[in-house]
């Protein structure tokens, strides 16, 4: 199987490039096609080896769930010409990411766990356990580094720091909540429960868009359904669907992104456990079987789709 670590497309319309962590990105002016690698990263780090499909797992993900709250959120996608690829609207990204937590998990539960009780300027109840429902989804929006680390970041240093305007902001909260709530209902249907979730917004001629990944397993975490309540009230770890797993694996081998840690080696073992849990990922989320593609020509397909969506 063969990954896809960078694209190098050299493309006569185009007007720009960008390379993100997981994501190659082609301007042509007013619109983009965001090339979904299947580079990895946690901790706000690329690890070294990419993971066999997982780009077009996600991207395939993003695009159903994209497809299912547009009546809901304006999106930037004008169409998915492959699996790989996304083409839209080029947005100016908002300076923040919109978490939502219906849950303590993850980061919030260790902010919890080490005392803290009030987490982006929301106040937390006491008595709660990891992985407890809350009395209601919050929002704790994170800067967005181009360097480093993201930041977790309160409503009110937002609006003080003139990251976004309050009119917007508010739209910007408005909006997430909505596409939590729909994210919700429609994790029930595959028997799961979505924990957390980000959601990025960027806006084209005035408008806000919903922009980049929606309920991925890359950028939201979810819990099975089927026993959950036993296992919280056994004091039991959750069965979770997330890119969670891989975190784990590095946190397990020393490292969480701090200075001076080094990546563990990515053995081939890993990388193909890693893949598998991606493609285990996709039929559990969708409902579906990931599709067999011919590996031998992912980039001369990713590139001819790109430019017949442009022609």
């Amino acid at each position: 199987m063969q990954a896809i670590k960078e694209t190098h497309f050299q493309f006569k319309q185009q007007t720009g490039f960008y390379r993100g962590k997981v994501r190659d990105v082609y301007y042509f002016g007013d619109t983009m096609a965001m090339v979904a690698t299947d580079r990895i990263s946690a901790f706000d780090v690329i690890l070294p080896k990419a993971i066999p499909d997982k780009g077009r797992v996600l991207n395939q993900i993003a695009a159903k769930n994209l497809a299912a709250t547009k009546n809901l959120v304006p999106n930037w996608v004008i169409q998915t010409p492959d699996p790989n690829v996304t083409i839209g609207f080029k947005c100016e990204p908002f300076a923040v990411e919109m978490v939502v937590r219906g849950y303590l998990a993850g980061h919030a539960a260790r902010e919890y766990k080490a005392g803290k009780r009030t987490l982006c300027g929301v106040t937390l109840p006491d008595g709660l356990k990891e992985n407890d429902k809350l009395p209601t989804p919050i929002i704790t929006p994170t800067t967005k580094a181009k360097i480093g680390h993201d930041e977790d970041i309160s409503r009110e240093e937002i609006l003080k720091r003139g990251l976004v305007s309050q009119n917007d902001y508010e739209q910007l909260e408005d909006y997430t909540l909505k596409l939590y709530n729909k994210g919700v209902e429609l994790a029930a249907e595959r028997n799961l429960i979505l924990v957390d979730t980000k959601y990025e917004f960027g806006k084209h001629q005035g408008t806000i868009y919903l922009i980049d990944e929606v309920h991925t397993p890359d950028s939201s975490r979810y819990f099975y359904a089927e026993g959950y309540a036993a296992r919280q009230q056994q004091g039991e770890t959750q069965k979770q669907l997330s890119k969670e797993f891989v975190r784990q694996w590095l946190i397990e081998n020393g490292f969480q992104g701090k200075d001076g840690q080094k990546v563990p080696e990515m053995t081939d073992d890993i990388v193909k456990s890693i893949a598998e849990r991606y493609q285990e990922l996709y039929g559990l989320v969708t409902g579906e079987s990931l599709p067999k593609i011919d590996y031998s020509t992912i980039l001369e397909r990713i590139e001819g789709s790109i430019v017949k969506s442009i022609n």
